[in-house]
């Protein structure tokens, strides 16, 4: 371990802790409201809400407080208000006194987040225990994209629905010896995976997340494991995280990354 790769580590996870206790951050997220095409009442909000079009719609009168985020702090959103989901380039979030509105979009399906700075997952948050950074858990790994193209496997998700994750090719790597491989996401960029080992469920969350720089023309990148990172739904039941795809499940005990939250 070199110290120029121990204090980029440290860097990470205090950077990770910060973003996680965010006044924003997942911690705060208190419900996930799926939308109908019929206008409905949400718990806490003012108005209706509905579905259409792509968009999320909402009918708010005078005084109900409701603003867009990066919109004018004077001006109240009033009448039919429509948001573009964080699919789109320039999502409509919005605000009322500290919440956060955030409108998403899932496999056609849309949803209203909510984000309130007084949750109590995040007043009650002490930090991410982690292991201790190691050299040995980064190591080279080889990118084969699908002879296909990106393809589509159906994968559970935290919440007991099963939905689409798309992967573009599969990584192929050795630990203690043994070669393993990891079925993966991303094109033209980055690398993303979901895995678990033995350790999961009982010295680590159920499943964890994992990025890899942008493979080479020959497809070479590294995995380093001692940045898996807790989905998520670790954080807050109210997201939608993908379980691992089929042989994402390693029969090591990868005692590297992130393990659990940590609660006071």
């Amino acid at each position: 371990m070199t110290d120029t790769a121990a204090e980029s580590w440290q860097r990470w996870t205090e950077s990770r802790n910060a973003a996680v206790g965010a006044p924003h951050g997942p911690l705060a997220l208190t419900g996930t409201h799926w939308l109908e095409p019929e206008p409905a009442k949400l718990p806490g909000l003012p108005g209706r809400w509905w579905a259409e079009n792509g968009t999320v719609c909402a009918e708010l009168r005078l005084g109900d407080g409701v603003r867009l985020e990066h919109g004018s702090g004077e001006r109240e959103l009033t009448g039919r208000v429509e948001l573009r989901p964080d699919t789109d380039r320039e999502p409509g979030i919005a605000v009322l006194d500290d919440l956060r509105l955030v409108p998403i979009e899932r496999e056609g399906e849309l949803a209203l987040r909510v984000f309130d700075p007084a949750a109590p997952a995040r007043a009650a948050f002490a930090g991410i225990s982690v292991y201790p950074y190691a050299p040995d858990w980064a190591v080279p790994a080889v990118f084969t994209p699908f002879e296909t193209g990106g393809q589509s496997v159906l994968v559970e998700n935290a919440d007991g629905r099963a939905r689409p994750l798309t992967v573009t090719g599969r990584i192929a790597f050795t630990l203690a010896g043994q070669p393993h491989t990891l079925t993966v996401g991303g094109e033209g960029g980055r690398l993303s995976g979901v895995l678990a080992d033995t350790t999961s469920g009982r010295e680590t969350y159920r499943f964890r997340f994992v990025t890899l720089p942008a493979p080479d023309a020959e497809g070479n990148t590294v995995l380093d494991l001692n940045r898996a990172f807790l989905p998520p739904c670790a954080f807050a039941d109210h997201f939608i995280c993908p379980f691992p795809p089929p042989g994402n499940r390693l029969t090591v005990a990868v005692e590297a990354g992130e393990r659990q939250v940590v609660t006071v």
